[in-house]
């Protein structure tokens, strides 16, 4: 009783104290705050469609504004171009992970890259990069292909063997499809999610966010919002925590953890000398670096429970939106078809006959329709961050306060909360056009716009930005291309009448069909075979 006593009380004057010393974002205009506790937190935790919030609030506030969290503390939210740019680009680690996203990522992926501090990060990514290089995803290509020539085939035969189920939930065999590449990419090990084997992996992985981040009940939103005054050492108990939420995550690190193991033990032993799937190059990699500067084992397990949340899950879902975007623009989806003609027949000409990295890349509307898709539908729709030092954010376009000033920089204190939404960056008129909220993949192909740089692909910042930027965003791209053009140039794909798709926030943003939810993620899609 006595130490929860004094628990409670450090915690509120801790509060006390770093809201005594904040520059006031009282000026900064925002929504009416709906909550004394909760804040603004709730409704962004539960809102039905990603944006249905973020995007009324631009419109209203200009792309910097400000909400209140749990407790009365102020968060300031930006999609300002110049504003991300200095947070991400120009300022490295000097914007922390929030303790929250940071604490939340520790319970699925322990000592990984995701989580690691600045000093941290940067010997991970240095011993991590091998693996993601140029040369070693081109490697990698021959298994793309296999996977999604398999996916491929059995569509084919269930179509033959009954053409009348032709409306096909395509999220589930994509995330399966994701994972056997995974599985021999990235470990040299067949999971076969596609002949329906059942891996204990794949299966503490499946419907981990969706069990674990969709709409959090409000007493957890309060309990983690008092994580920022915990010490860190006293963090680490939450993951034996008795609820599901966080079983679902301490199930899954485990059984990461004794697979990983079993993996990266055959690795160290040579059992299959000359092996160039990530982890093998990891492990090598780790061997070659200084003693002082190499990965532990629990950082090396790590990194096998992080790849198969980034790798797989993250892949998936980018497939599904694009697959979503095509079947609603039949148009668009035959020219990405002719496109593919195009590029089988060049590759007919060669001795193997078999598409290379080089033919990927001349598919010019093909690399547009992705890279529209990636913009209208960021897997991860918001990144948060933490000022570690005091700091004055500039501003590309100036905002009007509650005060009617105009003002181009906004002064912040040490520990200030930023909310950076990817989702209304990718959507800001002033980047991307008047027509920001409509499809339209040939504003990847108009020369004459003028160039920007905020995030690592594309000017999108759907794979974060600088040095903490996606290490694998080629991998995934590369993986796009390749299973987009097996199965646009093998099936038509076209959207269901009387379908509604929502687009739902459980960590990744994820599609489930609306009054459907309790059926989890979906993507109903009719799908044809080509001739």
């Amino acid at each position: 009783m006595i130490p929860g006593v004094v628990l409670c009380l450090a915690i509120l004057v801790a509060f006390a104290w770093r809201r005594s010393r904040r520059h006031s974002l009282e000026d900064i205009r925002g929504p009416p705050c709906p909550s004394l506790l909760l804040g603004h937190e709730k409704i962004i935790r539960h809102t039905e469609k990603v944006g249905d919030l973020e995007f009324p609030w631009v419109r209203e506030y200009g792309p910097t504004w400000r909400t209140k969290q749990c407790y009365g503390v102020d968060a300031l939210w930006t999609a300002d171009p110049r504003t991300l740019q200095y947070i991400f680009h120009t300022s490295a680690y000097k914007f922390s992970k929030n303790v929250i996203a940071n604490e939340t990522s520790k319970l699925f992926s322990s000592q990984s890259i995701l989580t690691a501090s600045s000093h941290d990060h940067q010997r991970h990514r240095k011993i991590m990069n091998p693996a993601f290089s140029v040369a070693q995803l081109r490697t990698f290509l021959p298994a793309f292909q296999r996977s999604a020539s398999r996916l491929s085939q059995k569509w084919k035969d269930l179509l033959h063997t009954d053409s009348s189920s032709n409306i096909l939930n395509i999220s589930k065999p994509l995330a399966r499809m994701t994972l056997d590449i995974l599985g021999e990419v990235a470990f040299d090990h067949q999971f076969g999610a596609l002949d329906d084997k059942e891996h204990e992996l794949a299966k503490a992985f499946d419907g981990l966010f969706l069990d674990s981040m969709l709409h959090p009940p409000a007493w957890d939103i309060l309990f983690k919002a008092t994580w920022n005054y915990i010490p860190t050492s006293l963090l680490y108990f939450i993951r034996y925590l008795p609820t599901k939420e966080y079983k679902r995550f301490s199930n899954y690190l485990q059984t990461a953890f004794r697979t990983g193991k079993e993996l990266i033990d055959e690795k160290a032993s040579g059992t299959k000398k000359g092996s160039r799937d990530i982890l093998s190059v990891l492990v090598q990699s780790n061997l070659m670096e200084n003693s002082q500067y190499r990965l532990s084992e629990k950082e090396m397990l790590s990194q096998i429970a992080i790849l198969l949340v980034a790798g797989h899950d993250t892949t998936a879902s980018a497939l599904t939106w694009t697959f979503y975007e095509l079947s609603r623009h039949p148009e668009d989806q035959q020219r990405v078809r002719d496109e593919i003609k195009v590029a089988r027949a060049r590759a007919e000409g060669r001795d193997d006959g078999n598409l290379i990295p080089s033919d990927y890349d001349v598919m010019a509307f093909t690399n547009a329709v992705i890279k529209e898709s990636l913009r209208l539908h960021p897997i991860v729709p918001t990144l948060s961050r933490d000022a570690s030092h005091d700091d004055v954010l500039p501003l590309s376009i100036p905002i009007e306060t509650k005060s009617g000033k105009l003002i181009k920089e906004i002064p912040i204190s040490k520990g200030q909360p930023i909310i950076a939404s990817i989702a209304a960056y990718n959507r800001l008129k002033s980047v991307w056009g008047e027509d920001a909220d409509t499809w339209n993949p040939m504003r990847f192909l108009d020369n004459n716009k003028e160039s920007k740089n905020v995030g690592i692909f594309a000017n999108l910042m759907t794979f974060s930005a600088g040095v903490r930027s996606c290490i694998g965003w080629r991998f995934a791209l590369l993986q796009m291309q390749a299973v987009l053009t097996e199965l646009v140039g093998t099936f038509t794909f076209e959207f269901p009448e009387g379908v509604e798709i929502i687009r739902l926030n459980a960590g990744v943003m994820i599609p489930m069909v609306e009054g459907k939810s309790e059926e989890g993620v979906q993507l109903p899609l009719k799908i044809s075979l080509i001739g």
